[in-house]
């Protein structure tokens, strides 16, 4: 996801929301087979995500992203949780928030990204998670749910830290 130079100025505050238990994206197959035959990863694959969230960092941007996660967890879901940290290194802040204590929030269909307050994209993913793409979503309406969303989840969410301890 790759945001604008407008709307990543010093103290703007990207949001993500991730709902699936599983993506299954082709560009993650290597890499995710790699963990589930317990492989060494030198994370080549995620470089250019890494690097983008040190620039915006370091350019007074806080990048903040929320995973919701099915108890028990996933095989996707545990290997993100030992990705994480490579995120939160580069100056991510991800929090987890397990499925059954967002039951009562009314979350839209789609993950998405808030890019402050006024900017939605969402994140179209087919039934099956193998193929997706980035839509900007113009309703008035589906935004303010959005950032309704963005304020319990975050609420309610663990920070990495204390969610694996």
């Amino acid at each position: 996801m790759r945001a604008s130079k407008r709307s990543l100025s010093p103290g703007s505050e990207p949001f993500h929301l991730e709902q699936r238990d599983s993506y299954n994206v082709a560009a993650e197959d290597e890499p995710f087979g790699r963990w589930l035959r317990g492989e060494p990863d030198d994370y080549a694959w995620h470089q250019d995500w890494l690097n983008f969230l040190r620039q915006a960092t370091a350019a007074g941007v806080a990048v903040q992203r929320v995973r919701l996660a099915s108890v028990p967890h996933t095989d996707y879901i545990r290997w993100g949780l030992d990705v994480s940290p490579l995120n939160i290194e580069a100056g991510e802040d991800i929090r987890y928030l397990p499925r059954h204590l967002a039951e009562d929030i009314k979350l839209p269909d789609e993950d998405y990204w808030l890019l402050d307050d006024d900017t939605l994209i969402l994140s179209v993913f087919s039934p099956d998670g193998r193929t997706g793409g980035f839509a900007r979503e113009p309703s008035p309406e589906l935004l303010k749910q959005c950032l309704v969303v963005r304020d319990q989840v975050w609420d309610r969410a663990i920070p990495y830290t204390r969610y694996v301890a």
